[in-house]
């Protein structure tokens, strides 16, 4: 719904001079793949590496945001666009702060996670598919949901009775079930530093 008697106020300061500060470009790193799959674990991997060279950053990820920002929807398809559309948003907030974001989300649906990256100028959107095997996941299922889902106790369950949409043409593609969190957090961040990000 558009809001009327709105209007966009530019700031005096603009997102070149955050960037500027920062010594950095900012960019929305999306971690996408499947529940289990390691996109927290190896997105606050690559934070802590990121942090560590005092690059300025801020991880939102999937469970944290739906216990606030979220906490209104449920895991229904139109609820999942709803959660997808906001997270794009704040993170397209917060890389207009000069920020490097790491948003760790199944994101099921290729269209949701299209939009995000139509919310950031052109290169600030970074895929990175967290390729690892259902089989994998189902064995780490860290919080049993594989197992309840299975059992029929959860509906909508991706990857069981709910579908994901592998990314086409990801800027990153990670197998965490073949490599340690620590390889690929650094082969993350230097994807960021050959491409000068960092």
């Amino acid at each position: 719904m558009t809001q009327k008697n709105i209007r966009w106020h530019d700031h005096q300061i603009q997102r070149s001079d955050r960037s500027k500060q920062k010594s950095q470009k900012p960019c929305m790193i999306w971690f996408t793949g499947l529940s289990g799959a390691g996109k927290s674990t190896v997105a606050n991997a690559l934070d802590d590496l990121l942090f560590e060279h005092g690059n300025h950053t801020y991880l939102l990820d999937g469970d944290n945001v739906r216990h606030g920002l979220n906490r209104d929807l449920g895991f229904s398809d139109v609820d999942r666009v709803e959660n997808i559309r906001r997270i794009g948003e704040v993170g397209r907030l917060f890389t207009d702060a000069g920020l490097i974001v790491l948003s760790a989300f199944i994101s099921p649906f290729r269209s949701d996670r299209q939009m995000v990256r139509t919310l950031l100028p052109v290169g600030e959107f970074i895929e990175v598919f967290i390729s690892t095997d259902l089989s994998v996941c189902e064995e780490r299922d860290p919080k049993g949901l594989y197992k309840k889902a299975r059992a029929g106790e959860i509906k909508h369950f991706t990857g069981i009775d709910s579908a994901y949409e592998a990314p086409q043409s990801p800027e990153l593609l990670i197998d965490a079930g073949a490599q340690s969190v620590e390889q690929c957090a650094q082969e993350i961040f230097d994807y960021l530093k050959h491409r000068e990000y960092i």
